[in-house]
């Protein structure tokens, strides 16, 4: 079930608001999205968590690191992001990293379509920004457009099945996908980071020179995977941060994650809540990337196999996980 439940219906979906200083964590109002957010969604993307902000991607690992970004990198003038869901995240980026040219991509039309609305409609500038949009799979929508890009960004789902009646009625855009044709190293695709690597494999030819892809993983396999991916795909790689979240749509996810363990995929691993929380006590953005190695080396022996995380989770435990963001670039 979403944590947040809608606030009206604009063009027959869903729309809830969202307090934009709050969600993207601002000192002030902003200055390029408007103050209060009208954001539409659709069955097949994740629904925003204004009011669970530790469960929120966007608010609780995106906004973070493109602030570091800013302030590390520089503004960052053109930004894509592979699969957008409602919008957010090139809203963020146009508020926290001065972004003015804003490519979009996901794999259905209606949510597209409903994200350009998002964007547009909540802009104190309409006309300041270029927006390109496209359906389809990862980078490949923006082709025509032939831009090229100083951040993409993406947050792609984890979870293969093999169940087109499931594909079809599930949010899948943003939980699950189709399996693949192209080939994929085993290491990365039994532990579900197929589309990680396929994307960045696809990002040199979108990429401006000095430009980088910034990945949101969910730290439920080791971090040395996580560099793998971009190895693996020809880049160079750094953990750009490192931190936890509260695991959003716990039945769904971590019920996904037993069912697939079971057959050979992963292990997979989740925590506790309040042993991350402890864990990360005291530990700042800046230097989390850094000691993301340590970290989890301090809390390997709390770690929950999918099943037991289900099972603590069903007992009323608030369940979480690790989440690091991957920074990779051209060598």
């Amino acid at each position: 079930m979403p944590l947040t439940s809608a606030t009206g219906v604009r063009d027959g979906h869903p729309t809830i608001e969202v307090d934009a200083a709050r969600y993207l964590g601002l000192a002030s109002k902003p200055e390029h999205v408007a103050s209060r957010l009208a954001i539409t969604y659709t069955d097949r993307s994740f629904v925003p968590l204004p009011d669970e902000l530790a469960a929120d991607w966007v608010a609780t690992v995106a906004v973070p690191a493109f602030k570091l970004i800013r302030q590390r990198q520089g503004v960052q003038q053109a930004f894509a992001s592979i699969g957008t869901g409602v919008g957010l995240d090139a809203l963020a980026a146009i508020e926290t990293l001065g972004a003015t040219r804003i490519g979009i991509t996901d794999v259905h039309e209606e949510v597209v379509s409903t994200a350009v609305t998002n964007i547009t409609r909540n802009l104190r500038d309409p006309f300041g920004i270029a927006l390109d949009a496209g359906a389809g799979d990862l980078l490949s929508p923006l082709h025509p457009v032939a831009l090229r890009y100083d951040l993409i960004y993406e947050n792609l789902p984890n979870i293969q099945i093999d169940d087109a009646e499931r594909i079809a009625a599930e949010r899948t855009s943003s939980g699950h996908f189709s399996p693949r044709t192209e080939p994929v190293p085993d290491i990365l695709q039994m532990n579900f980071l197929a589309l990680h690597y396929l994307a960045l494999q696809q990002a040199p030819h979108f990429l401006k020179p000095g430009g980088a892809v910034l990945s949101m993983l969910g730290g439920r396999v080791p971090l040395s995977l996580f560099q793998e991916i971009a190895t693996l795909a020809g880049l160079k790689s750094e953990i750009y941060t490192y931190g936890w979240k509260i695991q959003a749509m716990p039945e769904e996810i971590i019920r996904g994650h037993a069912e697939r363990q079971r057959d050979g995929y992963g292990p997979f691993h989740f925590y506790l809540a309040a042993r991350l929380a402890d864990a990360f006590d005291g530990v700042d953005l800046e230097s989390s990337g850094a000691r993301a190695l340590e970290i989890e080396d301090s809390i390997a022996s709390d770690r929950l196999a999918p099943s037991e995380a289900y099972e603590a989770w069903k007992r009323g435990e608030v369940i979480g996980h690790t989440f690091a963001a991957l920074r990779s670039w051209v060598g």
